[in-house]
Parts: C-alpha cells; structure tokens; sequence
C-alpha cells in the first residue's frame, strides 16, 4: 500500500506514528500538507510529495498552520483526495466539523448527548447580554477562540465588561458555562476513540482551571467507567471522526459532560498512564480502513 503520513510539527508523535504504521507492514512517505500542489495539465492535477500517483491512503496528524488562505487551500486537497478515492484519517469533513467549535456543539446537541450550556454569537453587545443574564462571579462562562486548542486563548467571563472587543475573538464570542467541581479539584477527563471504540483514558489535573497537559496539567491513570466509554464513543460517532480525543468533565450528579471533541489529538500525557499502544492502535484501524476499500485482487488458478 502506499500510505502517506501528514505531519508537519510534533516529532514524538511523527516518529511514533511511522514505527507503528512500518510494524504493521506498511511503508510510510512523510510530507507537510504545505507542500502539497495543484499543477493542472497533466495526467494529475494534485501532487503530492513522495507519491508519482495519488496514494492510497493519507494518516493525517497535523496540518501546517497559516492563513485561512492557506488552511482553505489544504482542506480543499483533502477533500480532492476523499474524492479521488484516497482514504484520509481524519476526514477533511470531520476535521471541519471539530475544529469548529460551534458546530461540534451543535452536533453533540443535536445527538442528544450531555453538554454544558453553550452561547455562540458574533456581537459583543449580544453576547454581553447573555453574560449579564447567565454569568456572575463565582458562576462564570468560558470564552474559547473558536479554532483554538490546547487550552489556549481561554478566558473565565463572570461580568459584561470582562468581554474581549470583536476583533480580539475575530467576531465570534464561544461561550460555555464552567462546571466546577464540589470537591474544588481542577480535574476532568480525557477520552482516546479509535474505529468507534474508547481504548485508552485519563484524568487530567491542573494547578488552575486549564487542565490540558500542554498547558502543565498531569496526566493520571483512570480506570474509566463504562458510561464515560460510551458518551465518548456517541460523541465520536456524532461528529464522524475516526480517531479522536474527546474531553468529559463531571457533571455533579454521577455523569458526564461532553466538552470538546479533538480531531487532531496529541496523546503523550495519555501515554504515559495507559498501557495501551495509542499510536499502534491509530495505525491499525486506518490500514484497515485503507484495506477495505481496496478493490478485491482476483485470483486465477493455473494448470
């Protein structure tokens, strides 16, 4: 098979993607979407590094940041490659309805699934009304950038006056209501879902409110309940992506909410606390994504 890997950051990751795509008996070509191109007049108008044809399928880790010039243009030689018949992890449509923040929530609702009050407006006028109405000190909302990850950009909101201007959230306020914990712990979860099943988890714990290990947050083990499994793996099914990280948090009264759904997941904090090999499992379910849409080789008998 001819199997292109998509990283353009993340070394750790890179590496650990490739080793388990080559034990499972796959040659992986690693190249940037950056530098992918559209020539046309040829045979094939998209051409991708490493590959004289397109290839068979395309594990995407990362997509090269830049302007939404830019990632308007990677996305679009996703879906050419969805189109050409090329089976890509994650899909571009499933990374579109992820990384949107809005529709995410949109879909996780309109699946029935538990989530916390969410506002998504474009005026800070509207918006201050809804923090007036819903938010107060000590019962505050987040304010997430729409695109954002990692736990960056994120504001704890508790008065109108505490809004950002439009251009400082580029005219999209994303308010969601903060569940604190009874116990005052900085705590919640973190999901793995692979081929619609939750393989790995853990606790993420904060020395503040912004609990992401990037951000310092610690990994720790967890034995994860079976309806925390399940409410990820609905919630995985919702917004269509094939591998995922998906972030629970406790809803005081013995269930869970659905925060985030991640279709580009860093998991070395997971890692560390799990004994499942994360990067082996994403790379066996894609081959066999890869492998069942391959058209089936006939055999002939001689003799």
């Amino acid at each position: 098979m001819r199997i292109g890997l998509a990283a353009d950051n993340g070394n750790w990751h890179k590496a650990r993607l490739k080793a388990a795509l080559e034990q499972l008996g796959a040659e992986p070509v690693l190249f940037s979407m950056a530098d992918v191109a559209v020539v046309t007049g040829g045979p094939e108008p998209l051409r991708v590094p490493g590959f004289a044809t397109l290839p068979d399928g395309v594990l995407l880790r990362t997509i090269a940041g830049g302007t939404f010039e830019a990632t308007t243009m990677r996305l679009g030689v996703l879906h050419a490659l969805v189109s050409a018949g090329t089976i890509v992890w994650n899909s571009p449509g499933a990374i579109e309805r992820s990384v949107d923040k809005a529709m995410t929530s949109l879909l996780i609702d309109r699946a029935g699934l538990p989530t916390p009050e969410t506002y998504v407006l474009s005026k800070r006028e509207a918006a201050a009304e809804i923090v007036a109405r819903e938010a107060r000190p000590g019962r505050p909302l987040v304010l997430k950038p729409l695109f954002g990850s990692q736990g960056e950009g994120l504001q704890l909101i508790e008065r109108p006056e505490d809004l950002p201007d439009e251009e400082a959230v580029s005219r999209v306020y994303y308010l969601q209501r903060y569940i604190a914990r009874s116990d005052g712990l900085w705590r919640d979860y973190r999901v793995f879902v692979c081929e619609g099943r939750a393989i790995a988890g853990m606790i993420r714990e904060g020395d503040g409110w912004i609990t992401n290990v990037h951000r310092g947050g610690r990994p720790l083990a967890w034995a994860m309940p079976p309806a925390a499994a399940e409410l990820a793996e609905r919630a995985a099914a919702a917004v269509g992506v094939d591998y995922s990280g998906i972030d629970l948090v406790e809803d005081g009264q013995g269930g869970y909410l659905v925060l985030e759904v991640n279709s580009m997941p860093a998991w070395s904090g997971l890692q560390q606390v799990t004994e499942v090999d994360i990067a082996l499992a994403v790379a066996r379910g894609f081959l066999n994504a890869v492998r069942a849409a391959r058209p089936p080789r006939l055999v002939a008998a001689l003799g």
